[in-house]
């Protein structure tokens, strides 16, 4: 036996419940046609011409509906005579490379078969200009070089900074159309300055480049789509901040306050650029954001296989295993920390060789005197927060709040032979 074994052989794993969370589900029963009515718009439709060669960014992340509102997007380009095409729009994701970023829009399902289009890929860049303090700002030369640029993105909350606008169509313009070098600049002087970076580099981009609209979608809590609304660039600013504060009272949580040890089954770049969104976790990776339950140890014990090996956020957790670490790309990860300047999500977390192992390493250290009364939270990833499962020890608070449900027994968790969770 082990030194790690001998010391984890008596800590207890809890018995858990499945506890339903309850969340606002209001969602557009028709994403495909709202769109279309707010693209028929007459400010919007005149502002394409036939023979405009327009550059379409689309970006990494999980947005829902994001090949339909793409292939809606395009369609209505094509039917006002323009020619568009498709501009992967995603900073340093796929490994920074041009083959990289096509094969993070497929795992999406966006392609050039679902969208009816063309997709140029490059990380080359142009400098439109620099910031009054000497950031560059970079462009996509594909899009550079178009007629005209439209912007599709969601609006959500930032996972590393607060603002006015934080994550949506302003930081796909200067961030995701800057591709590596763009990225790089925008993070160059840290997330205290993000915000105001962002703002000032898309502006210039406004102002520079023919950006025709921007296409912006919000979720509720269950990653649907709970509005769409196409902004002309005048308006990108004044209309994203609105739609981020509706971004934020959709938002879901882990309904509790205080939370001795949090498991989460799987991190990945699909589920947040963090890996697992830290406005759900509690745990961010700068001092410059807050909100969410506070967390005293948290284990992140798998990737998704969309991430392809990419772990950043692992560094964010105290525990991992070895299962996880056996599957991380550490070029892919630490290229992540090396273009936002924050590095201590790219870091391995310490790693015990099982889920067993990982969680008993958990509730040892959660600095609790009776092991038994854990506060355990188990969650399948921080995309998925409906159904979740806690321990014995918070089932009195669940009974005290009405937007949580006990749904089953306690039970014992299951482990397979070799120590992981079945």
């Amino acid at each position: 036996m082990s030194i790690i074994d001998e010391l984890l052989k008596d800590i207890p794993v809890p018995k858990m419940a499945k506890v339903k969370q309850t969340f606002d589900n209001e969602q557009l029963d028709d994403v495909d046609q709202a769109l279309q009515d707010a693209l028929k718009q007459e400010e919007i439709r005149k502002t394409v011409k036939p023979g405009m060669e327009i550059a379409v960014a689309v970006g990494s992340r999980g947005v829902d509906k994001i090949v339909e509102v793409t292939a809606r997007t395009i369609k209505f380009l094509q039917d006002l005579g323009a020619k568009p095409f498709i501009v992967p729009s995603m900073g340093s994701h796929g490994g920074a490379s041009a083959e990289g970023q096509i094969a993070v829009l497929a795992h999406l399902g966006v392609t050039e078969e679902s969208a009816n289009c063309e997709i140029r890929s490059s990380m080359e860049v142009v400098e439109i200009g620099k910031l009054e303090n000497g950031l560059p700002v970079y462009v996509d030369k594909y899009a550079s070089e178009a007629d005209g640029i439209v912007v599709i993105n969601r609006v959500k909350p930032h996972t590393a900074f607060r603002g006015t606008v934080e994550s949506g169509i302003m930081k796909m313009i200067a961030i995701g159309l800057g591709k590596q070098k763009g990225a790089e600049a925008c993070h160059q002087l840290g997330f205290e300055h993000m915000g105001k970076h962002i703002i000032l580099m898309s502006n210039m981009i406004l102002e520079k480049l023919p950006v025709l609209f921007g296409v912006a979608t919000v979720e509720n809590a269950f990653d649907k789509v709970a509005h769409v609304e196409v902004l002309l660039p005048d308006v990108i600013e004044s209309r994203e901040t609105e739609l981020q504060k509706m971004a934020k009272k959709l938002l879901p949580k882990i309904d509790f306050k205080n939370i001795d040890v949090l498991v989460i089954d799987e991190i990945g770049k699909n589920i947040s650029g963090d890996g697992m969104d830290p406005n759900i976790t509690g745990r961010y990776p700068t001092p410059y954001a807050h909100g969410g339950p506070e967390v005293n140890k948290m284990v992140v014990l798998d990737l998704t296989p969309e991430t392809e090996g990419n772990a950043n956020g692992v560094g964010t957790a105290d525990f991992t295993t070895q299962r996880l670490i056996d599957k991380t790309d550490w070029d892919a990860t630490y290229a992540n920390g090396l273009t936002s300047t924050v590095v201590a999500p790219t870091k391995a977390a310490t790693t015990l060789k099982n889920d067993r192992l990982a969680l008993k390493a958990a509730i040892k250290t959660c600095n609790i005197f009776d092991f038994t009364k854990v506060k355990m939270v188990r969650i399948k990833n921080t995309l998925e927060l409906s159904e979740i499962e806690v321990s014995e020890a918070l089932l009195n608070e669940v009974e005290s709040n009405e937007n949580l449900t006990k749904v089953s027994e306690l039970y014992e968790l299951t482990f397979d032979d070799e120590g992981n969770l079945a």
